[in-house]
This record gives C-alpha cells, sequence and structure tokens, in this order.
C-alpha cells in the first residue's frame, strides 16, 4: 500500500513516536510510507513587535525541531510554514492517516485519490486544555474509520460518539531496545517517572508521593526525565536527579535503575512508558489513566484507585520494602506483561486495519 500520515507538528513527544515506529516499521513489511508534518504556528505579530520594542530585534524563524521521525528511515515532508495539508501537499495514496483532530479537518477535505481516510486517536483530545471541543467533538463525525491505541477509547469511541466501527489496536514497545537481563532492588531505593509540566500528567502527584514516602524510607532517590527543562511552576524536590533529553540507550537504563517508576498521569491514551518500564523489568505504580488498567491486570505492579499522592506513597513503601524474591517476582511478571505486547504485532494489526480502510474506500 501507500501510506500517508499527517502529523500536526514532528517533534520527541510520545505520540509522534508511536506514528514513527509505525511509519518504519509498516515500511520494514513492504509499503510506501510518507509522513507529511507541520512545523509549529509562527508567533504572532504582536509577539514580534513586542520583542522589537523590548530591543531583542525580530525573532529569526528557528530551525526544525528534533522529532522521534529524524531517524525512522521514512519519508517525511515538512511543509515550509504552519498551514493545512492540502491536495498538492500529499502524494496519491491508498490510505492518508490524520493523527490529531485538527489534521483529520484536513484530512477530510482532501480528495479521494489521496486515500481512504483513516484517524488515529491517541487520546481524549476534547479534555486538553485550550484546544477547541466542539470542533474535537466533530471529527468523531467525519466519515474516517478509526484506530485507537487502548480499550479505554475504544469504549470512548463507542460510548460518547456512537462509532461501533472503531477498533482498538494496543502500542507495542521495543524488545531490543529496552531490554535487560533479569536483576535483583537496587542498593539504594530508588524510584522514577517521566517529567511533565502540565496538569494532565500529574508530575505534583509523583512528587508529593515521592515526599510522603521519603519520610519513611530512608535514602530513597527519585530521578526523572523529559524533554524540556525542568519549569518553576512544576519544581522537583532539591535532591532528585534529572536528566534532559537522553538517549534512547540511556532512557533503558534509568529504568532499570528503578525498584518501581511511577506513572501519575490524570489523563493519557496508552501511556507508552508503563510498557518501556516493564520491558526493564521495572513494577510500576500507576494511576488509573490510559491503558495502565489493562497493562497491569496480570500483575507487575500496583494500579491505583485514583491519581492522590499518599496511594502512591504507600505503594512506594511497599514495592520498596518488599524482600528480594518478592520484588523479583513482580519484576518478572512486568516483563511477561511486555513480552506481550512486541511492536511487530501491533504494526500487522494496524496493517490490517489500513488494509480493511482501503477495501473499504472510506473517502
Amino acid at each position: 500500500m501507500r501510506i500517508v500520515f499527517v502529523l500536526f507538528e514532528a517533534n520527541l513527544t510520545g505520540g509522534v513516536r508511536t506514528v514513527a515506529t509505525y511509519a518504519r516499521l509498516l515500511k520494514k513489511r513492504g509499503h510506501q510510507v510518507t509522513v507529511i508534518s507541520t512545523p509549529p504556528p509562527a508567533r504572532s505579530l504582536k509577539s514580534r513587535l513586542k520583542s522589537v520594542i523590548l530591543g531583542r530585534g525580530w525573532p529569526r524563524i528557528p530551525p526544525p525541531p528534533p522529532s522521534h521521525l529524524d531517524d525512522a528511515g521514512v519519508e517525511h515532508r515538512r511543509l515550509e510554514r504552519f498551514r493545512p495539508v492540502a491536495d498538492r501537499d500529499v502524494p496519491d495514496a491508498d490510505v492518508v492517516i490524520a493523527t490529531w483532530w485538527l489534521t483529520a479537518e484536513w484530512v477530510a477535505a482532501l480528495s479521494p485519490r489521496k486515500g481512504a481516510k483513516v484517524h488515529f486517536i491517541q487520546g481524549d483530545e476534547a479534555v486538553l486544555p485550550y484546544q477547541p471541543k466542539s470542533r474535537i467533538e466533530a471529527t468523531w463525525r467525519l466519515p474516517f474509520r478509526r484506530i485507537v491505541c487502548s480499550n479505554w477509547l475504544l469504549g470512548l469511541a463507542r460510548n460518547r460518539y456512537g462509532d461501533d466501527g472503531a477498533a482498538c489496536v494496543p502500542n507495542g514497545v521495543d524488545l531490543e531496545q529496552f531490554s535487560v537481563p533479569p536483576r535483583t532492588k537496587q542498593a539504594r531505593p530508588t524510584v522514577g517517572f517521566l517529567y511533565y509540566d502540565t496538569w494532565m500528567k500529574g508530575c505534583d502527584v509523583a512528587v508529593a508521593a515521592y515526599q510522603l514516602a521519603a519520610r519513611r524510607l530512608a535514602g530513597l532517590h527519585l530521578l526523572s526525565f523529559g524533554i524540556l527543562p525542568v519549569n518553576e511552576a512544576a519544581p522537583l524536590p532539591t535532591h532528585s536527579e534529572f536528566i534532559l533529553r537522553p538517549s534512547q540507550r540511556r532512557i533503558a537504563e534509568l529504568y532499570a535503575s528503578c525498584d518501581a517508576w511511577l506513572w501519575p498521569s490524570r489523563e493519557e491514551g496508552f501511556g507508552l512508558p508503563i510498557l518501556e518500564a516493564m520491558a526493564c523489568r521495572t513494577p510500576v505504580i500507576a494511576c488509573p489513566a490510559g491503558a495502565a488498567p489493562e497493562l497491569l491486570a496480570g500483575g507487575g505492579g500496583i494500579l491505583l484507585p485514583s491519581a492522590e499522592p499518599q496511594a502512591m506513597a504507600r505503594a512506594i513503601e511497599e514495592l520498596t520494602s518488599l524482600a528480594p524474591a518478592a520484588w523479583r517476582e513482580i519484576s518478572d511478571q512486568a516483563h511477561a506483561c511486555a513480552l506481550r505486547h512486541d511492536w511487530a504485532e501491533s504494526a500487522r494489526l494496524f496493517e490490517a486495519e489500513l488494509e480493511a480502510a482501503r477495501q473499504a474506500g472510506i473517502h
């Protein structure tokens, strides 16, 4: 098949990583894959004039940000400026895939020769701050074939939007990149989490839980990493360890250096770091967001009833205080869960949904 993904912006977020992974694996399976993205929106005229008034000069157009597509090995066409993707930007294809509500509006306007229209949905975009809820909800009524990445999103599609034709293709994990041998607990009890400064990601929950647990666990260490520097509005504890944009190899080492990985997200589409930590044999303490309930159903960590620091702190104490053999059992359960979520199988299922859209001719 000739397959086109339409991205809002190519960057280092988890959603873009998932798209890049599917693009790479679909190409490996023999398909012709193109990814089209826009640069970030330009600063407003008011903002640029303010820069001049403040003596900073007329702001230059920044270079393209790094993204997970940089080394995906697929054709990536980045538009010259932020604007809607149009027919002239898209090669004729068998399937064209929207990956965000705004790109769904753009894809809906493309001509039939650009391919059958698919919407790949990785989260409930209507709950995100500063997003137009009515326009997002309208994209669910477009005549697309929809692919979601978790069972709760499948329920959203069916129960809120009445789309009984949506299909769930769960994300996978790179079992070569995120792979470590069986191991024991750390000499110093250590927990980690992925840092974001947005409320929905629950950084405040993880920090508060760590501070509560540290009062009762001598020497408890906290580490985190992220794609952006720590925001003063969402600080980390003074003695914690933060790594900015670690290499992919280093990320696996960070997961494996923890006795428990914290997943404090309040809202999530899937939660790929849960699987990545599990593949590195690290038990996960997760709030019930995204795919956490299904991923932890067979063990491998602790599923919390809500995004609440006291419950997470108790779970930290429980996991880090386990005897080595008991901790190793949970570590092995986590690894077994990851083994059931190979990206190769996810790519096969994703491919099957694209082929079904092509045959149905949804234009």
